[in-house]
């Protein structure tokens, strides 16, 4: 198998607090928006019918919560790769939405360690989310938990579990 890295590996303790990962903007368009309906179910007219939203006093149609919350998706930028080698589990995640997010807005996140908390052979990794449109509001916070390895510990897999022995049959 080629190895093929996108950038170098990092462990547990090569992370700084403070340390912080901007994700790619994006502009929340329509398309995006049907999309995220046509993905999630959710079929209120205040997320897909503009003369509904106007008749509500609203701009545009509004943003489903998970629509934004998907925006700090650590995968849109190079966390993931950094960590393909050390990642054992995304484990937590809680988000606050603080303002509406309009169809037409763009949207820059950011993910930034908060918090360390080392473990014998692990440690979790804790990332303060934002987001903030182009007015630079800020539209959502929250928290990601990531269990990540330390260096020089035996990977077992994606669970980190060593399957069992199995012993020759006689």
């Amino acid at each position: 198998m080629i190895k093929h890295q996108l950038c170098a590996q990092r462990y547990f303790e090569d992370f700084a607090l403070g340390e912080r990962m901007n994700l790619p903007s994006r502009t929340m368009t329509e398309a995006l928006f049907a999309a995220f309906q046509l993905a999630s179910g959710d079929n209120h007219p205040i997320h897909y019918d503009v003369q509904y939203c106007r008749a509500q006093g609203m701009p545009h149609m509004l943003a489903h919560g998970f629509q934004v919350l998907i925006q700090t998706a650590a995968g849109a930028g190079l966390f993931p790769h950094m960590v393909e080698e050390s990642l054992k589990a995304f484990i937590e995640q809680s988000s606050r939405f603080l303002a509406p997010v309009y169809a037409g807005d763009t949207l820059y996140c950011s993910l930034t360690v908060s918090e360390l908390i080392a473990g014998r052979t692990t440690g979790v990794l804790t990332m303060r989310s934002e987001i903030f449109n182009q007015d630079r509001v800020c539209v959502m916070d929250g928290v990601q938990k990531y269990l990540l390895r330390k260096r020089g510990t035996p990977s077992h897999g994606p669970t980190g579990i060593q399957p069992p022995s199995i012993a020759p049959q006689a």
